[in-house]
């Protein structure tokens, strides 16, 4: 698969985060004579009901959702959850978090080593509906729990899964210190910066620009940390983000940009006359992040974190 390939199916699957459809938070204990030492509860998924151990120990995550399974106090054997721009790596601010997992693929493939799983011997498998044709496979290798893509609302996907698992209040407790710390450095950009100072990011790509509003970065500045959206700036209105031309950009009248590209559109961005014109460019007001690993970062809910923890360091050293 090439990389414009792999850009335009992240970029319009929106990866955003997965969650669990139709949810039961009434979870009923079921006792099931697979292993007298194991007992089994009953979920429902976008398939209906399925019956997994109380206490997975041994989970294998296709579907994406790896970071927030490690909210929940899980840790994976086998992970989905590589690099977009390179399948066989972590990425970094992920790094930690899935030390020690096995790599099987990455999330958005509907196909992947059947049997590279099967010898991770998993006590549960959890795939997305990009996945569905791989469920009966997966089946006879373990539980497997099906949940669909979420298209903007990365927090119902933590809640989701928190239900899903019986860990409401973990899923909880770690969105409210999320909260509570967005609010914080949000306020503390606009005490330094000026609460009207506006933050616009985008994704450069072969020419085009793919515009954060409510996915990605674009959620983090505006709806978790407060902070202002620029004049002219196209919305969100569903899954795929927005997209402008050169012109389009001109015509976004922003105080700061964050611009996420990979080395070679970023080198064609800096020779374009239009871009050179823009008055945050002019004035050095542009934070220029790695499209590995800031693209899919903004839509990891820990990978979310992180970026909190170097937004006011990113902005500091433009002045």
């Amino acid at each position: 698969m090439t990389r414009n390939s792999i850009l335009k199916t992240v970029l319009f699957a929106c990866i955003a985060m997965l969650v669990l459809v139709g949810c039961s938070s009434n979870s009923t204990v079921t006792e099931v004579e697979v292993n007298e030492d194991i007992k089994m509860i009953t979920i429902t998924d976008v398939r209906g009901d399925v019956e997994i151990p109380e206490n997975p120990e041994k989970i294998v995550d296709l579907s994406g959702n790896s970071d927030i399974l490690s909210i929940l106090g899980y840790k994976v054997i086998g992970t989905a959850n590589s690099d977009a721009y390179d399948y066989k790596k972590f990425p970094s601010y992920l790094e930690d978090t899935l030390q020690g997992a096995t790599i099987l693929g990455y999330s958005m493939q509907d196909t992947m080593d059947v049997e590279a799983i099967m010898n991770l011997t998993p006590d549960l498998i959890i795939i997305s509906t990009v996945q569905e044709k791989m469920y009966d496979q997966l089946n006879n290798i373990a539980p497997t729990v099906m949940i669909q893509l979420e298209a903007l609302d990365w927090k119902k996907d933590v809640k989701a899964l928190g239900k899903v698992f019986n860990k409401e209040e973990a899923a909880n407790d770690w969105l409210e210190n999320y909260n509570i710390k967005a609010i914080e450095i949000g306020d503390q950009i606009k005490e330094t910066y000026g609460a009207e100072t506006s933050y616009l990011s985008f994704l450069a790509s072969g020419g085009q620009f793919y515009v954060f509003d409510g996915a990605g970065v674009g959620s983090t500045l505006y709806q978790d940390m407060g902070l202002s959206k620029p004049e002219g700036m196209p919305e969100q209105s569903d899954i795929s983000l927005p997209v402008v031309t050169y012109e389009g950009l001109a015509s976004i009248k922003s105080d700061y940009i964050f611009v996420i590209a990979t080395d070679e559109d970023l080198k064609v961005l800096k020779e374009n006359a239009i871009w050179n014109s823009l008055t945050p460019v002019k004035e050095g007001k542009v934070i220029e992040l790695d499209a590995s690993p800031y693209f899919i970062q903004g839509y990891s809910s820990i990978g979310k974190e992180v970026f909190l923890g170097e937004i006011v360091e990113m902005l500091n050293e433009t002045n």
